[in-house]
C-alpha cells in the first residue's frame, strides 16, 4: 500500500468505510474486532475510529488466516506478538542510534594498559603503546 509522503504505516487516516473497503471486510466486521481487542483503530477526538495502514494489513491477515481455519483467539495472539515485535524493533533501532551518536561525539574511546610497575595507564585513541620486554614474576603472598 502506496502512502503519501510523510505518512507512517502506523498513522491512523483512513475512516472505517475506507478501511473497510481496503480489508475487504465488511463494516459492521471492522467493529466487532475492535469491541473484542483485534484490531484496535486510533480514534479521533470525537471518538470516530481512524485506521493505519498497518491496521489494514492486519485486518487482511485476519480475514486469510480465519479463511484457513485459524481461531480468533490464536489470530489474537498472533497479532500481540506481532505488535511487541514491532514496538522491540523500534525500541532497538533507537538504543542502536543513540549508541551510535555516543560513540560519534565522544572525545575518544578510553582503552587501558598497564605500565611496568604495575599500574593502570589510560591511553586516548592517538596513544601508541610501547611493547615492553621485561619479564614480571608474582609471587603470592606468604600467610
Amino acid at each position: 500500500m502506496q502512502l503519501p509522503e510523510g505518512v507512517s504505516e502506523s498513522d491512523p487516516i483512513f475512516p472505517i468505510a475506507a478501511a473497510s473497503e481496503l480489508a475487504g471486510m465488511h463494516p459492521q466486521t471492522l467493529r466487532q474486532y475492535d469491541r473484542i481487542g483485534l484490531v484496535v483503530p486510533g480514534r479521533t477526538r470525537g471518538g470516530s475510529r481512524r485506521y493505519s495502514a498497518r491496521n489494514i494489513v492486519q485486518l487482511r491477515e485476519v480475514a486469510r488466516l480465519s479463511g484457513e481455519g485459524v481461531p480468533l483467539a490464536v489470530i489474537q495472539r498472533m497479532l500481540d506478538l506481532e505488535n511487541e515485535v514491532q514496538e522491540l524493533r523500534g525500541e532497538v533501532r533507537a538504543l542502536a542510534a543513540q549508541l551510535r551518536e555516543e560513540r560519534e561525539t565522544r572525545p575518544g574511546a578510553r582503552v587501558f594498559a598497564t605500565n611496568a610497575a604495575g599500574g593502570v595507564v589510560t591511553l586516548t585513541g592517538t596513544t601508541r603503546v610501547r611493547r615492553q620486554t621485561d619479564i614480571v614474576v608474582w609471587h603470592p603472598p606468604h600467610g
